[in-house]
């Protein structure tokens, strides 16, 4: 599938311009940060590259990750978009040395939690510019790997195989789980766990969805796509995949005025 993409959306970080040449999306000085590129011009790019240009356009209108939490930790698991809400990282039932792959890491909270109880990290993320964000607050963090892939290829490159593999708002949720359950099936080893969380489905809105995310004001948003399902939908793909122990449940939001809550999704190989 290609993507006609104006350059006006490629703006990016203090470190350069994301531009498009032959399909590559290549991190370019020498542009003052926030610039635009020409919006008179566009460029025929692969689907992917034209994901990370929406991802990474969303990462630079989000918040950074607190520097501590409620109770006073420098680093934290979160499944929902509360904060200090829900349970943490022991859905993952993985012990130190474990290997856990995050599917959409973001800005590497979760993944950086993990190094920090000693399991083997492993974060993917599609967006560059999420993943310099991850580098310079996490990079220092051992037993912490961060990878720029779409969750799809990775696994099928992936040889080692994980103990673990989870997604917070992120991969699962984006990813056709036609095509994405399979692959995840076939690297996690047996008895481990599959966990993700998103926000419930909109009563009716059911399979292939559009997320919009807007560049700026002037400018069309960029599109990507997302996979809502009812609960009941989603164990019985996952039980078709050959996946057991599963289970799905929408987590109530905290007290507020906030009244979504989460979804979390859980499975064993």
């Amino acid at each position: 599938m290609r993507q006609r993409v104006s350059r006006s959306v490629q703006q990016v970080s203090s470190r350069g311009v994301w531009r498009i040449r032959d399909g590559t999306l290549a991190l370019h000085s020498g542009q003052p940060p926030g610039q635009s590129l020409a919006p008179s011009q566009a460029v025929d790019i692969g689907w992917h590259a034209y994901t990370a240009i929406a991802w990474d356009t969303y990462s630079r209108q989000r918040p950074e990750r607190r520097p501590t939490n409620a109770a006073g930790e420098t680093t934290w698991f979160n499944w929902t978009a509360y904060p200090d809400h829900g349970p943490g990282a022991e859905l993952l039932e993985t012990p130190a040395g474990g290997r856990v792959l995050d599917l959409g890491c973001g800005k590497g909270g979760n993944a950086a939690h993990l190094a920090t109880l000693g399991m083997r990290a492993v974060g993917v993320d599609v967006s560059p510019q999420q993943l310099v964000t991850a580098r310079e607050r996490w990079g220092w963090t051992p037993g912490l790997q961060l990878h720029q892939a779409d969750a799809i290829s990775f696994l099928r490159e992936d040889r080692e195989g994980f103990a673990a593999v989870y997604s917070v708002y992120g991969a699962v949720w984006f990813t056709d789980p036609a095509r994405l359950l399979p692959a995840i099936r076939e690297r996690l080893r047996p008895g481990g766990r599959l966990v993700f969380s998103q926000r419930p489905p909109v009563e009716g809105c059911y399979g292939c969805q559009a997320s919009y995310i807007p560049p700026g004001a002037d400018e069309d948003p960029l599109v990507v796509k997302r996979w809502d399902y009812e609960p009941d939908a989603w164990e019985r793909m996952l039980m078709e995949h050959g996946f057991s122990d599963v289970s799905a449940d929408v987590l109530a939001a905290p007290p507020g005025n906030r009244k979504t809550g989460t979804l979390i999704v859980r499975a064993r190989a």
